[in-house]
């Protein structure tokens, strides 16, 4: 059975999307498919009268960190843009930095009563567009690609890959996680068909994953008995330091698309790229997500039918959650009014939420 709110339908009852909507700079689309029993992915894009803010959550271990961003992350921006007088490099840094103290603090008090809390972390991708500048943020391993003409004025689409993966599969973040515990020889470990930091976790920076980030917790009845192949270490083994720039963007720069790495498991830059450029506006995150599924359901010799009859919890078998932002740009300011849309919490507990202005405390 179709599931439809509106402008908000899919085919697929753990999918959900919003074909196109507008934004300060043009248009967006945007889509999320569920895989977990809980998802684990939230997304989001907000307007202010100056700028145009997006945030990709890939949470892990549950949902509770991506949600918390969710609901906090834009809040913590709009606080430092309108403190400092507008947007910056550190002001991502300290929207960023003031995510990670409240949602650790929080875990601080909470784990004895909420063990789980210990171990939820989240990815977050952040970008923010203000004229012609647009700002991005970036922490694990979702990331951010550009497409543009290669020579202005051609018709020639390229991608461009604007964020770099925080990632261990990578032998760059591999040498970057060694050189930084030349103490420790089981820093890395190979496990389950992959390199992980002490055996347990593939992205080196994160929001939230307070076990890995608090040496006394190591050295607790609690992680020994969640993780009893880890070692206990002296200090952190994964930091929330995100990767921060920006980009002047040209009139040949002619869209973004932002995505968690459930999407880019299945298609690379180049694909994902050509198939935005080769298709219409409307709907086009959800064709992304399809895409992958499609992807996913062949590594599997599986129709995309028997994808989609697999329930949630048993399909992360075959695909993670996925969140796709397309994020177009016509270098034409709108000055759109305040307003925040939000993918659902979770595909059957809540409906999608437009906020206004009340958004913000």
């Amino acid at each position: 059975m179709s599931r439809c709110c509106g402008l908000f339908c899919s085919d697929d009852e753990l999918q959900w999307h919003l074909a196109l909507k507008t934004h300060n700079y043009g248009d967006f689309s945007f889509a999320i498919s569920q895989a977990n029993s809980q998802l684990e992915d939230q997304g989001q894009v907000f307007n202010t009268p100056y700028a145009t803010y997006i945030g990709v959550y890939d949470g892990h271990g549950g949902p509770d960190a991506s949600r918390f961003l969710n609901s906090r992350m834009f809040a913590n921006l709009h606080r430092f843009v309108t403190e400092d007088g507008g947007v910056s490099i550190e002001v991502i840094k300290k929207a960023f930095r003031a995510s990670e103290e409240e949602f650790l603090q929080m875990v601080g008090r909470s784990w004895q009563s909420c063990p789980h809390f210990v171990s939820v972390g989240s990815c977050c991708l952040v970008g923010v567009i203000v004229e012609d500048m647009l700002y991005l943020g970036n922490l694990g391993d979702s990331r951010a690609v550009l497409g543009r003409n290669r020579i202005p004025g051609e018709n020639e689409v390229v991608a461009e890959r604007l964020t770099s993966d925080h990632n261990v599969k990578d032998e760059e973040i591999r040498n970057e996680v060694i050189n930084q515990h030349p103490d420790d020889s089981r820093i890395l470990v190979h496990i389950r068909g992959a390199w992980r930091i002490k055996g347990i976790i593939q992205v080196s920076r994160t929001i939230g994953d307070y076990y890995l980030k608090n040496p006394e917790f190591s050295r607790s009845p609690l992680y020994q008995q969640l993780f009893p192949s880890a070692t206990p270490f002296n200090r952190p083994v994964i930091t929330s330091e995100p990767s921060v720039g920006r980009r002047r963007l040209r009139p040949h720069d002619l869209f973004v698309i932002f995505a968690s790495d459930g999407l880019w498991e299945q298609l690379s830059d180049e694909a994902a790229v050509k198939m935005v450029t080769r298709n219409p506006r409307a709907g086009i995150a959800k064709r992304l997500v399809r895409a992958a599924l499609n992807e996913a359901a062949k590594k599997r010799k599986m129709s995309y039918g028997s994808l989609k009859g697999t329930p949630k919890g048993e399909r992360r078998q075959i695909h993670d959650d996925i969140t796709v932002i397309v994020i177009y740009l016509d270098h034409q300011f709108t000055g759109e009014n305040f307003h925040c849309t939000n993918a659902p919490v979770d595909m059957f507990s809540h409906e999608p939420q437009d906020y206004g202005h009340g958004f913000f405390p």
